[in-house]
C-alpha cells in the first residue's frame, strides 16, 4: 500500500516545500476565516494554513479514509485544531456559503473533465460571495524536454484526468463553474511539469 509513502513522493516530485507556502500566502487567510482544504490528502496544506493563521478555522475534506487517518495523526502531533471530514469533491458535505476561503493543492489532476467541473461548482457553492478560491495544479511545460517528461505523469495519472492540464483548460473549467477573475498567479518548475498557482473569486449572481 502506497499511502504511507504519499508525503515523500509529493515532496520529491512537486516542489511542495516551495509552492504550498506560496499558495497559503496568496490566500491571505485572516483572523476568524473559515477555510476549506478540498482534496486535502494528508493535510500538509491544511496544517500550513492553520499555522499561518491560528485564529482561522481550518477544515480538510477528502474521499480517502486512509489518507485522512494520516492527516489526523499529523495534526494531532502538533496539536493543530484542524477538522478532517470524509467527503467527495463532487458533493462537498457543507452548506452553501460556509467558507471564506477554499484552497486546494494538486487535486484537480485526479478528476476527469466532468468531475473537475462538478468539483469546481461545489467549491463555488460552499464559498461566501466576494471571497476566493486559491489552488495549485499541474500543467505541461512548454519546454520540449519537460513536455516529454510530462508524458510520464500522464502514464501514471491517466490521460483522461490530465487532458485539461495539457490543454491549459483549468481556468475555463473555473469560469464555467461560475468563478470570476480567474487568473494564473505564479509558476513553479518541477521535475515532470509546471506547477501553477491560480486564484478566482465568487461574485454575486
Amino acid at each position: 500500500m502506497l499511502t504511507p509513502l504519499y508525503d515523500r513522493v509529493v515532496v520529491l516530485t512537486t516542489r511542495e516545500q516551495a509552492f504550498k507556502p506560496a499558495l497559503v500566502a496568496q490566500a491571505s487567510i485572516q483572523h476568524g476565516h473559515d477555510v476549506s482544504d478540498a482534496g486535502c490528502g494528508t493535510g500538509t496544506l491544511a496544517l500550513l494554513a492553520a499555522t499561518a493563521c491560528p485564529q482561522a478555522r481550518v477544515t480538510g475534506v477528502d474521499a480517502d479514509p486512509a489518507i485522512l487517518s494520516l492527516a489526523r495523526r499529523k495534526a494531532a502531533s502538533v496539536a493543530a485544531p484542524i477538522r478532517f471530514d470524509e467527503g467527495l469533491s463532487t458533493y462537498l458535505p457543507y452548506g452553501d456559503g460556509s467558507f471564506d476561503r477554499v484552497v486546494s493543492s494538486v487535486f484537480f489532476r485526479h478528476l476527469a473533465h466532468a468531475d473537475k467541473l462538478k468539483a469546481a461548482r461545489q467549491m463555488h457553492r460552499v464559498l461566501r460571495v466576494g471571497v476566493q478560491l486559491h489552488f495549485a495544479d499541474r500543467e505541461r511545460s512548454r519546454r520540449p524536454i519537460s513536455r516529454t517528461a510530462f508524458f510520464a505523469v500522464q502514464l501514471l495519472d491517466g490521460f483522461e484526468t490530465t487532458r485539461d492540464a495539457v490543454a491549459g483548460h483549468l481556468p475555463s473549467v473555473l469560469a464555467q463553474a461560475g468563478f470570476a477573475q480567474v487568473a494564473e498567479t505564479r509558476q513553479f518548475v518541477a521535475i515532470f511539469h509546471i506547477l501553477s498557482l491560480y486564484s478566482a473569486i465568487k461574485v454575486a449572481p
